[in-house]
């Protein structure tokens, strides 16, 4: 008896501390609440299965313990029971995987006004490229990548030389515009994580994946690595800020672009030559 107890009370226990903990989700900023309702839909069911498993299990103990004079039955299969357990776990499965698809769609249909965005994560910081006054970035390449061009953009792309770049900064996006990430990595796996935003991916070297959002509130969020890269992981942070249209637009101008940092890149080369 006191077994079966223990086993009660921890399957209900877990249950309650996940409700009524105060380690929960930071307020959402993003347009993807409907992350939030597949996880509490998967925590439901998985509760559930989890709640019910232990209680089989305290069940068991009670009702198969041992007892004097008391013979044990030896029964290999139940069909019936093993009809309703596969049926059971079929419709379990298929209620968190359905929600998790139409998401999913969603989550990879970018919306026709979204504006495109670059991430580039290295070990162990964070760089950005927007589009500049054309709203057309240009092409990238890793090849590219040099300690005066550390997001590898291709100079002889005319779409590229008014691009802003971002290295080792932060992050600043306009409030309620739809935004298209262009994800890229130049060493190992990253993974670009804004938790306020719900929304988040891989970033794979030697390929491009993506996902969108659309800020719905203005403030200062930190950015995260969600994926070990290294001995300094932890460390690979920045931050995003969402702004209302005016300011994030004098922001803007206060960047430079990639056509700014190649003349000075070209100048620092000639002085140097000259020096020697």
């Amino acid at each position: 008896m006191p077994t079966a107890i223990i086993l009660l009370l921890i399957a209900a226990g877990s249950v309650l501390f996940h409700v009524l903990s105060p380690w929960w989700w930071t307020p959402i900023a993003s347009n993807w609440r409907y992350i939030d309702d597949t996880i509490i839909i998967t925590f439901w069911i998985t509760g559930a299965v989890f709640f019910a498993v232990v209680a089989f299990m305290a069940y068991c103990v009670l009702r198969f313990r041992h007892r004097d004079g008391h013979k044990a039955a030896y029964e290999p299969e139940n069909r019936k029971l093993e009809w309703w357990l596969t049926g059971g776990t079929g419709v379990g499965v298929a209620a968190m995987l359905i929600p998790g698809l139409f998401v999913w769609h969603q989550f990879v249909t970018v919306p026709a006004d979204a504006t495109e965005i670059e991430v580039m994560g290295q070990q162990w910081r964070w760089g950005f490229r927007l589009p500049g006054k054309d709203g057309r970035m240009g092409t990238a390449d890793v090849r590219h990548v040099s300690a005066d061009n550390p997001l590898g953009l291709n100079p002889d792309d005319k779409n590229g030389q008014d691009d802003v770049v971002i290295d080792g900064g932060d992050l600043h996006l306009p409030l309620g515009k739809p935004v298209k990430v262009l994800l890229r990595s130049v060493d190992v796996l990253h993974n670009f994580y804004v938790p306020e935003f719900r929304a988040k991916m891989d970033m794979v070297p030697g390929s491009v994946t993506y996902f969108w959002f659309t800020p719905t509130r203005t403030g200062t969020f930190d950015v995260l690595c969600a994926e070990l890269c290294g001995l300094a992981h932890a460390q690979m942070r920045a931050q995003v800020t969402v702004q209302e249209e005016g300011a994030y637009q004098a922001w803007l101008q206060q960047q430079q672009t990639f056509a700014q940092l190649s003349g000075r890149a070209k100048t620092r080369t000639a002085q140097d030559n000259g020096a020697d």
